[in-house]
């Protein structure tokens, strides 16, 4: 028996299974998400780089966010080296601890099978195998907070302050991982504190307060020590107005992803969207020229280019998460960056409810049973504090997300926690009150496997032209079939037992299948999203078979791709053009050189096309300045930085918005021989500082382009840098 409740086998295949899920095809990723893999990149020359998270190696700009996570895939890069992979690792080991941590905050209360169920619903939610698949923060986050939840647990059930103290660090930590989001859980932490921690009021005040100032205190010490040093002996802070830390945390990755109002540098999320649109058109102009010519398929093709040069880090277009929702587009069915209209439904909506809410209903009434006892001048059972805990993590979260301006679809990952322990535990008490007939509450568990079945069902019939009716078939049969046993085979309790948790299983088809889509059809590693549309972008890895079927969508009991023409062509090499109908060749290879010697690589989303002309022209003309050349955003600049491990300037931070640069700051970078060549693209005067950009333009010579793109290209048909567009190099005139 000690030998039992020490190592539990069911658990083990759970972890196997979520460890396949997150990591199964990592190493064909590309550079992942570009933008972070450059700071990455950066972060190893100095630990000036590694401190700040600079995005550049000589340290001018840092990313969007703190630098926790990215000092984790730092130390990872130093053990493997830079590779999308190896930067993708820590978050998918975290994808799998959070499995197994879902199992031993659920056990001690709820028993084994409810932990068993809790960590299956976390390994097979969607949207976390997405995320846990990039080297994007949110799944070391969620790791991190449900590290916390564990010492809060721990501290409550034996009366010791310090853990409950380390529980609330915690969120502190988090907060230095992606900041006000890490903030979502503090309501179901105080929550719990007051109802289960052990002491006299007084000292469980005194308690609370140091546990709140200790979360404080742990959230901003990093953005204190950086704001007070001097802006001239720090890199500036990307995506800030002010050069502030504090300001990025409390105003773009704060309030303003709930009113939607993303400013930076002094202009509105929809100035800025505008500017960016207009400035990035051109970075796809020759791209889109080569499509225009392709057939069948021209107008999918050209829409998702200009939708993923358009994107912006943590603020840019998402695909739709439905499958006529347009490449995040507001098209009148789809709210802002694709994340359905605002509302006490959205989480319900198509183009959100394939990521986290399958389970939504199901948990619902989960929650009734769960409660279905508690009387308010009673005191309350573990039970129900721990069910409380759950709902005070998922309902305020759900709220956000229902009512939020600005956000994407991987933030969901954030409700996966919650609805995995109600899931799990709320199927144990459905049972027993099934099992044992009492009353109305034995009805919870069959009509709730219906009523999940059914919204199941309406997410998977949004799909159905792309993934065809088998699913809709298997899951309707499996859910419905389970269902009516329950509701008139009560009597026979062995068909019964066995029916509750064939039912419960049956719930979890559909969102296995969506766990898998990433390596079925491909995605997206810079905005991940669960589903056979999240990986129709830019930024993809290869699905498993290698090949992209017509579409990039293969259907369910189709043949194989290999048997389509469209999946032929994704296969073959391509000239300044993505293959037929937004279809994606294997990630992290070279699908093609353009006439103007640029290489496009797959699998790293923007930011992973390479000049190889531009490249060796600006390496050979080096005579000793620090940057190679300066460009207007990160996007245009990581490969660069990836490939070669010299300092590119993003001179207006990852959306070209930021107001890093000043002219006065470039006349002084040019005396101290910092800086010599500025690649512009056409539409460059639209994006970041007007006044260093026309400065650049009338202080400078223009490089001819048969100097810097090869001489079998000429200015109006390359690429230069970007998704394909054209552009400028300048040389500054000393």
């Amino acid at each position: 028996m000690k030998q039992e409740r020490r190592f539990d086998i069911v658990l083990v295949g759970i972890a196997i299974l979520a460890a396949f899920l997150n990591i199964f095809n990592i190493w064909n990723s590309g550079n992942a998400n570009a933008y972070y893999t450059a700071a990455v990149t950066s972060m190893l020359q100095s630990f000036h780089n590694f401190f700040y998270a600079s995005f550049d190696p000589a340290g001018f700009i840092t990313v969007d966010k703190p630098p926790v996570v990215f000092w984790v895939q730092t130390a990872f890069a130093a053990v493997f080296g830079v590779h999308g992979w190896s930067v993708i690792l820590p978050q998918a080991l975290a994808g799998v601890g959070s499995v197994l941590l879902m199992y031993t905050l659920v056990k001690p209360t709820f028993g084994r099978t409810a932990a068993r169920l809790s960590s299956l619903v976390m390994a097979f939610m969607p949207v976390a195998v997405a995320v846990s698949r990039t080297n994007n923060i949110d799944s070391l986050l969620v790791f991190t907070l449900l590290l916390g939840a564990w010492m809060l647990f721990r501290g409550v059930r034996s009366g010791k302050l310090g853990w409950v103290l380390g529980a609330f660090a915690m969120i502190g930590l988090g907060f230095n991982m992606k900041m006000m989001q890490a903030y979502m859980v503090v309501p179901a932490f105080f929550l719990l504190y007051v109802l289960a921690f052990k002491a006299q009021w007084k000292k469980k005040l005194i308690g609370l307060i140091a546990a709140t100032v200790l979360m404080l205190g742990v959230s901003v010490s990093w953005a204190v020590v950086v704001d007070s040093i001097p802006a001239e002996d720090r890199p500036y802070i990307g995506s800030s107005s002010t050069n502030s830390v504090l300001e990025l945390a409390f105003g773009y990755n704060g309030v303003s992803r709930l009113t939607g109002d993303n400013t930076v540098g002094g202009q509105s999320g929809t100035q800025q969207s505008a500017a960016a649109a207009a400035s990035q058109q051109s970075n796809s102009s020759a791209a889109n020229t080569n499509t225009q010519q392709t057939q069948n398929g021209t107008t999918n093709t050209q829409q998702t280019q200009n939708s993923t040069t358009n994107m912006q880090q943590d603020g840019g277009t998402p695909p739709s998460g439905g499958p006529q929702g347009g490449m995040g587009r507001n098209n009148g069915t789809s709210g802002l960056f694709g994340t359905g209209q605002a509302g006490p439904l959205r989480l319900f909506q198509k183009e959100l409810s394939g990521q986290a809410s399958w389970l939504l209903p199901f948990v619902a009434f989960a929650s009734v049973a769960l409660l279905a006892g508690i009387r308010l001048r009673q005191k309350f059972t573990d039970k129900q504090i721990e069910t409380l805990f759950w709902l005070a993590w998922l309902l305020p979260i759900a709220a956000f997300f229902s009512i939020a301006g600005f956000f994407h679809h991987y933030y969901l990952i954030m409700l996966a926690p919650a609805i995995a322990g109600l899931s799990g535990a709320g199927w144990v008490e459905l049972w027993s009150k099934y099992r044992d007939k009492e009353g109305w509450k034995a009805w919870l568990l069959p009509s709730s496997i219906a009523v999940t079945t059914a919204f199941q069902l309406y997410i998977l019939q949004a799909y159905s032209s792309t993934i065809g009716i088998g699913w809709l078939i298997a899951v309707g049969i499996a859910g419905m079939g389970t269902a009516l046993v329950l509701f008139f085979a009560r009597s026979n309790k062995t068909l019964s037992s066995r029916m509750a948790l064939a039912g419960m299983l049956a719930l979890l088809i559909g969102p296995l299948y969506w766990s898998a889509t990433p390596l079925i059809y491909g995605e997206n590693t810079m905005l991940p999203q669960a589903g056979p549309s999240g990986g129709t972008m830019m930024g993809g890895n290869r699905p498993m078979d290698g090949n992209m079927p017509q579409d990039g969508q293969p259907s369910f009991g189709a043949a194989s791709g290999n048997d389509s023409a469209a999946s032929q062509d994704a296969n073959k090499p391509s000239t300044n053009a993505m293959p037929q109908n937004g279809g994606q060749p294997p990630a992290g290879t070279d699908i093609g050189t353009a006439q103007d010697g640029a290489r496009f690589r797959m699998g790293g989303g923007m930011g992973s096309e390479l000049n190889e002309a531009l490249l060796n022209y600006v390496t050979k003309n080096n005579t000793g300045e620090t940057f190679l050349f300066g460009t207007t955003d990160a996007n245009s600049a990581s490969s660069y930085i990836i490939e070669t491990g010299k300092a590119v300037m993003a001179m207006g931070g990852f959306s070209g918005e930021d107001p890093a640069l000043t002219v006065e700051k470039l006349q002084k970078m040019v005396e101290n021989n910092e800086i010599k060549f500025f690649y512009i693209s056409d539409n460059g005067l639209g994006r970041g500082s007007s006044d260093v950009l026309t400065w650049i333009k009338e202080h400078s010579t223009e490089i001819p382009a048969t100097e810097w793109q090869g001489s079998s290209s000429s200015s109006s048909q390359t690429s230069g840098m970007g998704m394909g567009g054209s552009g400028t190099l300048y040389q500054i005139n000393k």
